[in-house]
């Protein structure tokens, strides 16, 4: 397998959670490899600032500003896309929320949330982009995000490891749904992630669950976004033609939560 095999010239990719972490590094990367990206998110200011990042650079980046939980956004903002590049190639379904509590203090208002973004988010994201491409017969490549935490107990974690672990599911029900269309479905299941969403520590709290994850890696370190970028970018392309279903674990295979 070339390089040419990551070449994403002439195609179009949608990132959604692209104002910062894991989704603006994946955006800038897609660019980087040749894709005219859209990038959505609720955060209006990051969304502009990570395609002013894109375009500086001589890429092509376009702004979807959009609530993932609103299934009327998600529709109205892929067509958008489609009717801007007039194909959609790539969906990178990364936008989430983090929430921690213990089981015992969890209310439904907390799940609800939760389960609001990273699942519903997830599905409305990989419903549009599929029926635009099995419309469109464009052989896509369909990206969600999961998580290490969804082979851990992790205390505090119940929320968000529930919804990652509906992510999964989707991903492997839906990549057994649509492989007869020539769209692959996929997912990235990331350990602990230096990203503003981790960043809700204190400063001595970060400190110490980054060195806990530091000596679970094999590599001795957290991990970056850009190395999850390079994970989605792989599955985004041609390099990884025959995968569908399957979920890809950095930082070494080790179940880590975020």
């Amino acid at each position: 397998m070339t390089v040419q095999a990551y070449d994403l010239t002439g195609r179009s990719a949608f990132v959604t959670g692209a104002a910062s972490g894991i989704g603006r590094a994946t955006a800038v990367l897609l660019a980087e490899a040749g894709a005219a990206v859209h990038c959505a998110d609720r955060d209006e200011k990051g969304v502009r600032e990570t395609a002013g990042q894109i375009s500086a650079t001589g890429g092509t980046a376009h702004t979807h500003p959009l609530d993932v939980t609103d299934r009327a956004q998600v529709a109205a903002a892929v067509t958008e896309a489609v009717r801007i590049s007039g194909r959609l190639d790539v969906m990178a379904a990364i936008a989430g929320v983090m929430h921690s509590s213990p089981v015992l203090e969890t209310t439904d208002g907390d799940l609800d949330r939760v389960l609001a973004v990273n699942f519903k988010g997830v599905l409305h994201s990989c419903q549009e982009a599929a029926r635009a491409m099995i419309a469109a017969r464009i052989p896509g490549s369909i990206v969600t995000m999961a998580s290490g935490a969804v082979d851990t107990g992790a205390p505090g974690l119940l929320c968000y490891s529930a919804a990652k672990a509906a992510v999964v599911q989707l991903t492997r029900t839906l990549a057994a749904e649509v492989g007869r269309h020539g769209v692959r479905v996929n997912a990235v299941a990331p350990g602990w992630i230096r990203t503003p969403m981790t960043d809700r520590h204190g400063s001595a709290a970060q400190h110490r669950a980054e060195q806990t994850m530091v000596r679970a890696s094999p590599l001795g370190r957290v991990g970056e976004p850009e190395d999850v970028a390079h994970a989605v970018l792989h599955l985004a392309s041609d390099a990884s033609s025959f995968t569908t279903g399957q979920i890809l674990r950095p930082n070494g295979g080790v179940a880590m939560p975020w």
